[in-house]
């Protein structure tokens, strides 16, 4: 149920020169529901005081830390207070900021990967359950309506048994030492104190893996990776290739690299079940394309009156207007949105669930994460953890 008021949140991270926030920023204003009031916008407080100028923020809620920010937030009255966060941090910062602020009785929405590691993942976890708190995780990818279309084809049973799944994310910025010159994205990045113990595969393999498991919902069985750092002095992973083995027999190739020229964002997932066949890129997203062993395959269009209610209702425009990577970020913060207003009315969670990736999804990212590291240290096929 929508509230008859915006929500109100506060950032943390995200300040000038930063990528991520901004863009959480676009997705959180599109539908017009959501109000940016409070921030801590760096770890620096000039910086944060600076940002929070930028974006029109009241200097006495644009904070120096986010401690200071959680304690002072908790503080204000009802009708003031925000109704959740926004967490656009380096990894390293997931689990402390998550943490003060659900403990300090406040809604999350938090950037990939949710952690620094497993054993973090698994803690915050039980923080939010604790708490009864919502908690989002942005894997916005899951939020294309052609996504949910493939979704839905496989939850239908259109394809047949499922055989086998190709989901792939290559890139080319990192083909060079972006890091020494301390260009910032790379710099955490590529930083293992920061990032954690995977560039590449924490980076985006995760976004290929999550969207192998959203669509076909496939447990993992066991991984074999191999991580490859071609940069010189690169000292974690800019490329890894890993073979999937699904609970129930289906295979898997997923893949994620920075080094491959000529690449931007291609991730894509092609989907092989026994009666037929999905492939959906994100750099052509209003496209899914459904092959049949027996007669010529079919492009389905977003937008259009065919499709399946759930990829309805993730569209804005008619057929035809491009709508793409902001639109999906936004449709994981509308419906985490839906979540956050029952909380506030105290009808959270509702019976039919909601679609956003959640805490579990991040301890499961989280694990898989640790199974590719542990496979490629090891060179030989690692089980996947039991959560």
């Amino acid at each position: 149920m929508k509230l008859k008021r915006k929500l109100r949140y506060g950032m943390i991270g995200g300040g000038r020169d930063a990528f991520i926030g901004a863009v959480h920023r676009m997705a959180a204003n599109l539908d017009g529901q959501i109000e940016l009031v409070a921030g801590c916008f760096s770890s620096d407080p000039g910086r944060s005081r600076l940002s929070g100028l930028d974006l029109f923020i009241a200097p006495e809620r644009t904070y120096s830390s986010y401690e200071e920010m959680a304690k002072a937030e908790a503080a204000l009255p009802e009708d003031q207070r925000l109704d959740f966060v926004s967490i656009v941090t380096p990894n390293f910062l997931h689990f402390p900021v998550s943490k003060c602020f659900l403990e300090a009785g406040f809604n999350v929405i938090c950037d990939k990967p949710m952690t620094f590691d497993l054993k973090e993942a698994k803690a915050l976890k039980k923080i939010v359950e604790k708490s009864g708190k919502v908690f989002a995780l942005t894997h916005n990818y899951t939020g294309y309506p052609m996504v949910k279309e493939a979704r839905e084809w496989v939850k239908k049973g259109k394809l047949g048994n499922i055989l086998k799944i190709v989901a792939e994310y290559p890139q080319d910025w990192l083909l060079s030492a972006l890091e020494a010159d301390d260009q910032k994205q790379a710099a955490w990045r590529t930083d293992p104190k920061r990032a954690g113990a995977s560039c590449c595969v924490g980076d985006i393999g995760t976004h290929a893996e999550n969207l192998a498991r959203y669509i076909t919902d496939l447990e993992i069985d066991e991984i074999c990776a191999e991580f490859t750092s071609f940069v010189p002095g690169r000292t974690l992973e800019d490329d890894g290739n890993m073979l999937v083995r699904y609970k129930g027999g289906a295979k898997g190739i997923v893949y994620a690299s920075q080094i491959s020229s000529g690449e931007e964002n291609n991730l894509s997932i092609r989907v092989y079940g026994s009666k037929a066949s999905l492939e959906w890129h994100q750099e052509n997203p209003t496209d899914l394309v459904v092959k049949y062993p027996d007669k010529p395959r079919e492009t389905l269009k977003r937008g259009q009156g065919y499709l399946t209610p759930v990829a309805q209702a993730a569209c804005r425009i008619p057929p035809g207007h491009p709508e793409a990577f902001l639109e999906a970020f936004a449709n994981t913060y509308t419906n985490a949105a839906e979540a956050i207003a029952d909380e506030i009315q105290g009808k959270y969670p509702r019976k039919k669930g909601y679609d956003f990736p959640n805490v579990d999804d991040g301890v499961y990212g989280m694990a898989f994460i640790e199974t590719c590291v542990k496979s490629a240290k090891a060179k030989k096929w690692t089980k996947f953890p039991k959560l």
